[in-house]
């Protein structure tokens, strides 16, 4: 896998910590634990999508981009790192938002990551419905603006977590650690797609757990399928077969972006053990599958952190009601 043949900008400090979670695995009755943390990195907060938009962003800059323009829900983390990513490389960074989860309320709509979004020098734009985000995105998209999908989740930025996956893969095998079981959160599916791929690629023994965390398990898997192949295009391979995945669908719960009474029971079990916080959207949801798999698995498990910690506190009423 050569990925130097693709433009890519610095937006993170990488590796990323690999942590032992022995209180944790205790708590569990589970053989080792770890925890990927994606989520500590100082960039914009830091999270999974810099690995993303280290490629998206240095192909943009390399076509003559000065303008950024992509799409989330009011709380996107993806919308949050793009903003402090165009900021630190002098870019003009469009979020065009669609009130589409089902929250409200003064901390949903006012804090956490729309916040940051704002102070990154980010123009926000909040749209009611799909007919208005249509809208926007005409008015301000240009010939010198590159437009990215929603979560940077393309087969370009898949490449981001193909790096991890070789990242992650050379800690274990530092750790003596040659068969795991890595459970990731999936939302727009390039995380998990390039975990998929690139591990299948280095022939690791090991398996992937994609929690979906919005779309069913069909659906999901049908999209990771499809940024892989896509990823694996790029680097020139073929498609993947990746029969060590698996996708479930089973602690959504309501919705996307909807807590669960698992999710905030899980969010206490990480904070009280390992002094990890995870967020209500995308790890929380994951680790409600983790929790269910580490008991089970008779080789260690590792949970990959995406981040999200500037969401929690658009959820702060819910929690405090919860704690």
């Amino acid at each position: 896998m050569d990925l130097s043949a693709f433009p890519r900008v610095s937006l993170g400090t990488w590796p990323t910590p690999l942590e032992d979670a022995p209180r944790l695995a205790d708590s569990l009755g589970a053989p080792p634990v770890l925890i990927k943390r994606d989520d500590v990195n100082g960039l914009g907060a830091g999270g999974n999508k810099l690995r993303k938009l280290e490629f998206l962003l240095g192909q943009a800059i390399e076509q003559g981009a000065d303008t950024i323009i992509t799409f989330g829900a009011l709380q996107t983390n993806h919308g949050r790192q793009t903003a402090a990513a165009c900021a630190k490389l002098g870019l003009r960074c469009e979020l065009v938002l669609t009130a589409k989860v089902p929250m409200t309320g003064a901390a949903y709509e006012r804090s956490g990551n729309i916040v940051l979004d704002h102070m990154f020098g980010a123009n926000v734009h909040v749209c009611a419905d799909a007919d208005e985000t249509v809208r926007t995105y005409e008015k301000v998209n240009h010939d010198k603006a590159v437009t990215l999908p929603v979560g940077g989740s393309n087969g370009l930025g898949t490449l981001g977590y193909v790096a991890a996956a070789v990242e992650l893969v050379g800690q274990l095998d530092e750790r003596g650690i040659d068969n795991a079981t890595i459970v990731v959160p999936d939302g727009s599916g390039a995380t998990a797609a390039g975990v998929a791929l690139g591990t299948e690629l280095l022939g690791w023994r090991g398996t992937v757990h994609a929690a979906s965390v919005s779309h069913t398990a069909a659906d999901a898997e049908q999209e990771l399928r499809s940024l892989a192949t896509d990823a694996a295009a790029l680097l020139g391979e073929p498609a993947p077969r990746l029969g060590h995945v698996t996708v479930t669908d089973d602690t959504i719960g309501p919705g996307y972006g909807v807590p669960t009474p698992e999710m905030w029971n899980v969010l206490k079990l990480f904070a009280e053990t390992e002094g990890v916080i995870l967020d209500p959207v995308y790890t929380g949801k994951a680790a409600v599958k983790f929790r269910e798999i580490a008991p089970r698995s008779d080789v260690p498990v590792v949970f990959l952190h995406t981040g999200g910690l500037p969401g929690f506190y658009g959820y702060a009423p819910e929690a405090v009601a919860q704690f």
